[in-house]
């Protein structure tokens, strides 16, 4: 399994303008790894990361768009799967941070985890390419190829389960989407 600041780092490293979405689990281990906060939009809306990244994608077809989705946000959605692969943007990168819990409601186990198949659910949707990842190294020599492919791809990124405590350790102050969006949207606009 993969820790996901780990992988993330590596995306930092390849980052060029992309815009960054972050749902739920992944918003604060986000924020701890970023360089370009005026590029991130956090989504704290359960199972609207995927809808959310596609409009942005759709929007901003010549800049890569990264999300960071959870297993149990995505399957509170799936029908996502199908909208995104229709629409087929080439710049949609969407990666699933498979730890099997639900970790912003206490870490309650996904139902049949073991038995799901992310990668055939975006195949049969009209994903173009779906890639599996399980350990960090491989991960470190791989995720640049994988983000030069044309879109809709969808990453499962085996990870360690990590509960999230908003009440008790919020995402940093000021990060959150109404405050990221503006911010986002004047940055894509090339203003200041």
């Amino acid at each position: 399994m993969i820790d996901m600041r780990d992988a993330m780092r590596e995306i930092v490293k390849l980052r060029k303008d992309d815009i960054v979405v972050s749902t739920e689990t992944s918003i604060g281990a986000w924020a701890d790894v970023t360089d370009d906060v005026t590029l991130d939009l956090p989504i704290p809306a359960m199972s609207k990361g995927s809808s959310m990244a596609l409009g942005v994608a759709l929007a901003q077809p010549d800049r890569r768009v990264i999300l960071w989705d959870g297993d149990g946000s995505l399957l509170m959605n799936l029908g996502s799967l199908v909208t995104v692969g229709g629409m087929a943007p080439a710049n949609l990168y969407h990666i699933v941070l498979d730890n099997g819990i639900y970790a912003m409601t206490g870490g309650q186990p996904v139902p049949n985890a073991d038995g799901l198949d992310y990668q055939g659910l975006a195949e049969s949707a009209g994903y173009a390419k779906t890639y599996l990842f399980d350990d960090l190294e491989d991960w470190v020599t791989g995720i640049g190829e994988v983000l030069e492919q044309k879109g809709p791809v969808l990453i499962v990124m085996k990870t360690a389960p990590e509960l999230t405590d908003w009440r008790n350790n919020p995402p940093p102050p000021g990060r959150r989407m109404p405050e990221a969006a503006p911010v986002a949207k004047s940055a894509l606009a090339g203003e200041g």
